[in-house]
């Protein structure tokens, strides 16, 4: 089964769920049990305290299971090289929508010019978000790290944020993929956003916006 396909089937499952965040529950072999929770890196100031309901299942967890510890101040992007301008990384046309894209945002593409792709897509992402309102101290991965700290639980990373970085440095095309998803799909990513954030906001999404994200 695609990856996509099982995005999908997490979709529906945790719209059906009885939680007002988005959220199912798994049971493994082992009498293991797992509250999987679809997060979102960042939020609203409405999104914060999270439920009551989920700190109380982070209190009794044995482990706050995260892709990367993110309650750090360290900064991802040191120490990258330096790449080529733009204009011979990019298509005519690829450069024309990411020109679009940055004034959209209110930034200079000249700033991207020596970054890697998979760097500028990021940015572009991170940019995008907070024109809608979010901010990385309001995230649910950031508040639920917190919750963990103050309740000793035990947090564990899937990956790592220097995992997550040398994954993206080693990217075919320097990140070509991810840039042009990222401009491809721009209109859908704030859409799709503004659903998860009306979720964390108790607002689960209808069954037409599960419809549409089985479209993508």
């Amino acid at each position: 089964m695609g990856l996509l396909n099982r995005i999908k089937m997490l979709w529906r499952a945790a719209v059906g769920s009885s939680y007002s965040w988005p959220a199912m529950d798994i049971v493994l072999p082992g009498e293991r049990y797992l509250h999987l929770v679809g997060s979102i890196h960042m939020g609203t100031r409405d999104m914060a305290p999270p439920p009551a309901k989920l700190l109380k299942k982070i209190r009794q967890a044995d482990a706050l299971i995260v892709e990367a510890d993110i309650s750090g101040n360290e900064t991802p992007f040191s120490d990258l090289p330096t790449y080529p301008p733009l204009a011979e990384r990019l298509s005519d046309a690829q450069l024309s929508e990411l020109e679009a894209r940055t004034g959209e945002l209110g930034l200079s593409v000249g700033l991207f010019d020596s970054q890697p792709l998979w760097q500028v897509a990021m940015v572009l992402q991170a940019t995008q978000a907070q024109k809608l309102g979010l901010r990385p101290d309001y995230g649910i991965d950031y508040q639920l790290l917190m919750a963990a700290r103050e309740s000793n639980i035990a947090v564990m990373e899937l990956e790592g944020a220097d995992s997550q970085i040398a994954l993206l440095r080693d990217l075919p095309d320097g990140g070509m993929a991810l840039l042009e998803d990222t401009l491809t799909h721009w209109r859908t990513n704030a859409r799709l956003l503004q659903v998860m954030i009306g979720w964390w906001l108790e607002q689960p999404p209808s069954r037409g916006a599960v419809i549409a994200a089985d479209d993508l």
